[in-house]
């Protein structure tokens, strides 16, 4: 692989890491919103349960980006 084809290879892969990082931020503010919105609604926790569970993914999506780059 060429050192050209390598920096377009780690520059996708910040820009991954980069979105990654916005979805999360963007869901944990939506996360913040429902809890402030239905704060002693019974369906507050089904609302969330789904956003929770792709900020998880979401963060394992992330972790190999981040050893792979070395942003640890």
């Amino acid at each position: 692989m060429s050192e050209i084809d390598s920096i377009k290879s780690e520059n996708q892969k910040l820009r991954q890491y980069i979105s990654l990082i916005n979805a999360e931020l963007e869901l944990t503010q939506r996360v913040f919103e429902i809890k402030q919105n239905f704060a002693n609604s019974p369906d507050s926790e089904r609302i969330i349960k789904p956003i929770l569970d792709r900020i998880n993914k979401i963060q394992s999506e992330k972790l190999p980006l981040q050893n792979e780059l070395n942003l640890n």
